[in-house]
């Protein structure tokens, strides 16, 4: 799967799923101060993911996401 598409697939599920406006998803953005996600938000991203993605999140692999951009990068490191 191609960067882009994992990023829009992820635009698309935070849009529509966690209900974040699009005008504040864009790279730079930070998770939790920007996009205000949650840690209820974050068990739905979980399960999202592995519909779309076909993997599970592992909290320790979290560490270090802190921005959108982190956070497709860590999708796209799976998917490889």
């Amino acid at each position: 799967m191609e960067r882009k598409e994992i990023e829009q697939k992820v635009k698309d599920f935070l849009i529509e799923d966690i209900e974040i406006d699009e005008d504040k998803i864009f790279p730079e953005a930070r998770l939790k101060e920007d996009l205000g996600i949650d840690s209820l938000d974050f068990v739905d991203i979980v399960v999202i993911v592995d519909k779309l993605f076909g993997f599970k999140i592992r909290q320790e692999e979290m560490k270090g996401i802190n921005t959108f951009s982190d956070f497709c990068d860590y999708i796209e490191r799976k998917l490889a």
